[in-house]
């Protein structure tokens, strides 16, 4: 039990997805701007996140391990993260077109978020099990919710402060992001 709960600390705070292992920048500049949009597109994410990782796991072990087929991970890991994103999409256009339409082309983009490739990934190469990687892919999950609202939280801030004028735009979000970074980099002792 304490080696799942270390797992889940460990890929949610320790060895955040997105300001320790620089995954998924496209999405945290891109859909930071309001923290509505910001959950949605975490929550979307997490959901692809934790089925990607529920369904490329038993298709690597079960399937391409005995086949001999490991040099194919990477292309069908692919091919498994956009068929599941395809089916996120039609569930959020049916249920709840607001947050679809919000999302615009970001929607898509998880197709090709390396936070969902990176997080199947690492827990084939972390060499977990089937239930320890689930709990990886939460605590990915969690993680990547956590820098989307907590960025969003920062640009909120920025829209009032006084930015230098050579700052202004997209260099402060940048700046803003590295001290981020540094700052969940002091969790790195924690586990």
């Amino acid at each position: 039990m304490a080696d799942i709960f270390q797992i889940l600390i460990k890929s949610a705070i320790v060895d955040n997805v997105v300001f320790i292992q620089y995954l998924a920048i496209c999405p945290f500049i891109g859909m930071t701007s309001e923290t509505d949009k910001a959950f949605g597109m975490g929550v979307a994410t997490s959901f692809v996140i934790l089925l990607a990782t529920a369904v490329t796991w038993p298709i690597y072990k079960l399937i391409m391990i005995p086949l001999h087929l490991e040099f194919l991970q990477t292309l069908i890991f692919i091919l498994v993260i956009a068929s599941l994103v395809q089916l996120v999409e039609f569930f959020l256009k049916k249920s709840i077109p607001t947050l679809y339409k919000s999302m615009g082309v970001y929607l898509a983009l998880i197709t090709t978020n390396c936070a969902v490739l990176g997080v199947t990934i690492n827990c084939i190469s972390k060499n977990y099990n089937y239930g320890q990687s689930l709990v990886y892919a939460l605590g990915s999950a969690i993680g990547f919710i956590i820098s989307m609202v907590v960025m969003s939280g920062v640009r909120s801030r920025l829209k009032t402060a006084k930015v230098p004028k050579a700052f202004q735009g997209t260099p402060i979000l940048y700046v803003a992001a590295s001290l981020l970074s540094l700052a969940f980099l002091g969790f790195k002792g924690l586990i």
